[in-house]
C-alpha cells in the first residue's frame, strides 16, 4: 500500500478524485437546464424567469470565485475543496425539496457560491504536484470532468426524472457529492519537497518563491488580459451548459427522453477534443516551444472553429445542430482547459489560485449579462442574434491573449 501511494503515484490518485468531483460539480449545475421545460411548468416560469434562476446561480458563482481563489492560496486546496464539495452537495439536495421559485433560487444561489472552490483548488494542486511537461495534460484530465459531467447529466437526470420525479434527480446527485467529499479528505496530501521542487523547476526562481500582493496583482497587464479573455469567451460555454439542452427541446423538437439519449454528444466530442488539444500543446513544449507560446498557438488554432455557432438558426434539424455545437464545444472546452495552464505559467505559483478565482468570477459575470440577453431573445424572431454574437467572442479572446498576456513576476518579495 505504501508503494501504491508513493508521491509519483499519489498525484494521479489526487487527479482522479478531482476528476470525479468536477464530474458531479457539472452534473449538479446542469440539472436545471435538462429539466428546463419541467421546471418551467412546475414553477410557472417563462424564459425570462428561467434566466433569472440561472443568473442567481451565476451571480453567486461570479462573486465567490475570486473569494475562493484567495481562500485556496491562504488556507490550502485540501480544506477549501472539502468544505466546498460538502456545501454544494447540500445545496443540490435542497433544490429537490424546493416548493417555490424563491426556495429554488436560494438553493441554486448556494450551489453557485460553493461550486467555484473546485477550480482554484484544482489548479493549485496541478501547479504544485506536476512539472511543466505534464501540467497541461494533468490539468486537462482534471477539467475533463466538466465535460464528462455534461455528458453524464442528460441521460442520468432524464432517467431519474422519468422513472421517479424531478426532485429525486436533485437529491440523489447531491448525496453522491457527500461521498466524494469524504474521498477527497482521505486521498489528498500536500506534495513532498522533491515533488514540489520538480513542479517549480521550470519557473523563474523569483516566481517559485515569491508572489504578488493582492494590490500589486491588480496592476499587472496579464491579469487584466486573463480577466477579459474569460469575460468574453466563457459565455459560449455557459450557453452550451444552460441553454443548449432546452434549445434542443423547445426549438429543435427533441423530447426529454431524446435529450437524454443524444444531448450528451457535444460534450463527449468536446472532452475528447480538448484533451487532444491540451496534449498537442504539451508536445509543442517538448519540441522546444516556450510553454506559454505553445498554449497561445493551440488556443488560436481552435478559436477559428468557434464562429460556426452562427449557423445554428439555419440548420435543418437537431442532428446538424448537435454536430455544429460538438465542434464549437471543442473550442470552448479547449480554452477553459488551457487558459488555466496559461495562468499557471504566466503567474507565480503563490498567486495562481487567486488569479484563476478572479478570472472565473469575470467569466461568470460575462455569462450573467449573456444569460439576460438570451432570456430576452430566445424564442423570438431575433434569436439568430444570439448565435451571431457568440461567433465573435473567441476571436476577440485571441486578440487579448496575444496582446496582453505574458509571463509576469514580482519585482520584490511580497510580505502578504
Amino acid at each position: 500500500m505504501t508503494r501504491l501511494f508513493r508521491p509519483e503515484n499519489r498525484r494521479w490518485f489526487i487527479i482522479a478524485v478531482i476528476f470525479i468531483a468536477i464530474v458531479f460539480n457539472y452534473v449538479d449545475r446542469q440539472v436545471v437546464s435538462i429539466l428546463k421545460p419541467v421546471l418551467k411548468e412546475y414553477f410557472v416560469l417563462d424564459d425570462n424567469g428561467y434566466a433569472l434562476i440561472i443568473n442567481v446561480f451565476t451571480i453567486c458563482y461570479a462573486v465567490m470565485y475570486p473569494v475562493t481563489g484567495w481562500m485556496v492560496d491562504k488556507f490550502g486546496a485540501k480544506l477549501v475543496m472539502f468544505f466546498g464539495i460538502l456545501t454544494w452537495s447540500v445545496a443540490c439536495i435542497g433544490g429537490g425539496f424546493a416548493r417555490s421559485v424563491g426556495q429554488l433560487a436560494f438553493f441554486r444561489g448556494l450551489l453557485g457560491a460553493a461550486e467555484p472552490t473546485n477550480f482554484p483548488a484544482q489548479l493549485k494542486v496541478v501547479a504544485v504536484w506536476f512539472p511543466g511537461k505534464l501540467r497541461a495534460t494533468a490539468n486537462s484530465l482534471c477539467v475533463a470532468g466538466s465535460s464528462i459531467g455534461a455528458i453524464m447529466a442528460p441521460p442520468l437526470v432524464a432517467w431519474l426524472a422519468v422513472n421517479y420525479n424531478w426532485q429525486t434527480a436533485f437529491i440523489v446527485l447531491g448525496a453522491v457529492g457527500l461521498i466524494i467529499a469524504v474521498l477527497w479528505k482521505l486521498v489528498y496530501r500536500d506534495p513532498p519537497a522533491n515533488v514540489l521542487n520538480e513542479a517549480l523547476a521550470d519557473a523563474p526562481q523569483t516566481a517559485a518563491t515569491t508572489g504578488f500582493s493582492w494590490k500589486e496583482l491588480w496592476k499587472t497587464k496579464s491579469l487584466w488580459g486573463i480577466l477579459l479573455i474569460r469575460f468574453v469567451s466563457d459565455p459560449v460555454w455557459y450557453f452550451c451548459l444552460f441553454w443548449l439542452p432546452g434549445y434542443l427541446q423547445e426549438e429543435s423538437g427533441l423530447s426529454l427522453v431524446q435529450v437524454g439519449m443524444f444531448g450528451w454528444i457535444p460534450f463527449l466530442v468536446a472532452d475528447l477534443g480538448a484533451i487532444g488539444t491540451s496534449a498537442w500543446s504539451d508536445r509543442l513544449v517538448k519540441k522546444g516551444y516556450a510553454p506559454l507560446r505553445a498554449r497561445k498557438i493551440m488556443l488560436t488554432t481552435v478559436a477559428c472553429f468557434a464562429p460556426l455557432c452562427a449557423l445554428a438558426p439555419y440548420l435543418p434539424g437537431p442532428a446538424t445542430t448537435l454536430a455544429v455545437f460538438s465542434i464549437v464545444a471543442v473550442a470552448c472546452l479547449s480554452w477553459l482547459f488551457t487558459i488555466s495552464v496559461v495562468v499557471a505559467e504566466a503567474f507565480p505559483v503563490k498567486n495562481v489560485a487567486s488569479v484563476l478565482g478572479i478570472a472565473g468570477g469575470f467569466g461568470a459575470l460575462g455569462a450573467v449579462f449573456f444569460n439576460a440577453f438570451v432570456g430576452s431573445v430566445m424564442g423570438t424572431v431575433g434569436a439568430a442574434n444570439i448565435f451571431i454574437a457568440m461567433a465573435f467572442l473567441h476571436p476577440v479572446a485571441v486578440l487579448l491573449l496575444w496582446t496582453m498576456v505574458k509571463r509576469t513576476t514580482p519585482k520584490k518579495v511580497s510580505t502578504n
